[in-house]
């Protein structure tokens, strides 16, 4: 059975992502920076599938060619990285220290470059598959969310690119877009009322999130052509092209901004 390494998978959409992957048969890699939280998910996921538990993490670029050699001494080659891990900081960015928006472009760029990059070497010769868990405020410019967004801005450039350059390999490539979903992170950024934005959307669980990147496994793009999912599937669709237009998107934001109040005061 393929082998699946998902990074950041010891809660919210990683950990959601592992349990899917393993109820579909497939051999589970899960890697977290909590190397406790890590090991804990892969004990409890099915006995007829093969899964660790391993620390690590994703900023540290020297690391990610020991993570791929490890998990192939214990279950095999890896067919199909998940670049989960991600964080967050909110609010204006002139209140955000110069350390909280480096801490994002680290992890959430960096951290997913880094893994890329790796797993493009790892599976030049036998293909593979590269799926990278990005966000709706890559297309959305929302207030409480700049560097949040420029991280998922620059992360969706990357990896389509990316595979515009290797459209003759072996290594596909998929972006999945979720809104908000009901995490940790979440809870988060519900305390934070620069964060009003991201709630005129409806969340959804992480469940939703993980079953769509498990499905993703068997529907691989055409070389060339990542396949960028994003939610809702016809919502999505709209916010997108709204995104693109700078001064439509100030011209919506007071009723945005109005949506997620209201959506918050219901709980």
């Amino acid at each position: 059975m393929s082998v699946v390494l998902i990074t950041g998978a010891g809660r919210g959409i990683g950990a959601a992502t592992a349990r899917a992957a393993a109820q579909a048969g497939y051999d589970v890699a899960v890697t977290d920076i909590n190397g406790d939280a890590a090991r804990s998910v892969a004990e409890e996921l099915p006995k007829n599938v093969r899964a660790i538990g391993v620390e690590h993490d994703v900023r540290d670029e020297e690391a990610w060619a020991t993570v791929f050699r490890d998990v192939e001494r214990q279950l095999g080659p890896v067919d199909i990285l998940v670049n989960n891990a991600g964080m967050i900081h909110t609010g204006w960015a002139r209140d955000l220290t110069n350390d909280q928006h480096r801490q994002m472009v680290d992890v959430n760029f960096f951290g997913p470059m880094y893994g890329t990059l790796e797993a493009m070497r790892y599976m030049k010769d036998r293909g593979g598959h590269i799926v990278t868990v990005c966000s709706m405020t890559s297309f959305l410019p929302l207030p409480g969310y700049s560097s949040y967004g420029a991280t998922k801005h620059a992360l969706r450039s990357f990896i389509n690119t990316v595979a515009i350059e290797e459209h003759a390999s072996r290594v596909a490539f998929t972006l999945v877009h979720p809104p908000g979903v009901r995490t940790e992170m979440l809870e988060q950024e519900k305390r934070d009322p620069s964060a009003v934005a991201a709630f005129a959307e409806k969340s959804v669980g992480p469940e939703v999130i993980a079953e769509t990147i498990v499905r993703s496994f068997k529907k691989r793009p055409l070389l060339g052509r990542p396949a960028e999912i994003v939610f809702p599937a016809l919502g999505g669709r709209f916010q997108r092209w709204v995104g693109a237009q700078a001064r439509l998107m100030r011209l919506a934001m007071p009723f945005v901004l109005a949506s997620g109040r209201r959506a918050l005061r219901k709980g």
